[in-house]
């Protein structure tokens, strides 16, 4: 059975390692639903987060194939439940159609916030998972959606302590052999 798993790759900002991922995918012709890439909080390296669809068995073998890359320090895979996940997307709406009561009070959740607000159309910001999202493009759909656009997935793994606490165990490690 098929199930969304998350990559979170740790590595180089090098200009071949984006080729050098997507390879190893299209190889074995998994379809990258979603990519982002990123800084993260260890200097200089960045971060890759890959949302894919595929099967346990076909995704067991990536992690071991990704690290194998020299420009890779780490890479981890994730069920949607071990990880916290969002994406955020922009709507532009004409202005005139904010007023009407339906979707006036629509736009109050926490999560959708104005963001322009101009004489022929009105930008909003709403934060939430795919489902949510694309739930929010049907809605204003009805009240003359003009436009929308919606970042990558976005993630941290749950039972992470962070990638600089990883590096200096393994730096501390580093150290202790050579005592």
């Amino acid at each position: 059975m098929k199930n969304q798993y998350t990559f979170t790759i740790y590595a180089e900002n090098q200009v071949q390692l984006f080729q050098k991922i997507t390879l190893i995918f299209s190889r074995k012709k998994i379809n990258i639903e979603s990519f982002n890439f990123s800084s993260c909080e260890v200097d200089p390296i960045s971060r890759f987060t890959i949302l894919i669809t595929e099967t346990y068995e076909i995704v067991q073998n990536l992690v071991p194939q990704i690290e194998k890359i020299i420009e890779v320090y780490k890479c981890f895979c994730n069920t949607n439940e071990e990880i916290v996940w969002k994406q955020i997307a922009l709507f532009k709406v004409p202005t005139a159609t904010i007023y009407e009561e339906n979707l006036n009070s629509f736009l109050k959740k926490p999560n959708i916030t104005a963001v322009s607000i101009e004489r022929n159309y009105t930008v909003f910001q709403a934060t939430g998972n795919e489902e949510e999202i694309n739930d929010l493009v049907i809605k204003l759909s009805d009240f003359n959606l003009i436009e929308f656009a919606k970042s990558p997935r976005i993630a941290l793994i749950k039972k992470s302590e962070g990638f600089a606490r990883e590096i200096s165990a393994r730096e501390r490690d580093k150290e202790e052999h050579f005592i």
